[in-house]
């Protein structure tokens, strides 16, 4: 039995993401509007994270059928 590296790689930016969403929710609004042109970076990339993770995690699962 071999390890699919979409499992390991999935799980990682999965949990990434989520960290990043949450901390994007959490954080102080002001941060965002004198640094980043008022965009919630954080909120942004961990939805891309989470949404990348969950793909590699559906490949994964479909790979082994």
């Amino acid at each position: 039995m071999q390890l699919d590296i979409r499992l390991p790689m999935g799980l990682l930016f999965l949990i990434l993401g989520i960290i990043l969403v949450g901390y994007g929710f959490i954080s102080d609004p002001a941060i965002y509007t004198e640094h980043s042109l008022g965009q919630n970076v954080n909120l942004v990339w961990g939805g891309v994270f989470a949404l990348f993770g969950s793909f590699m995690l559906w490949l994964a699962r479909r790979g082994k059928v």
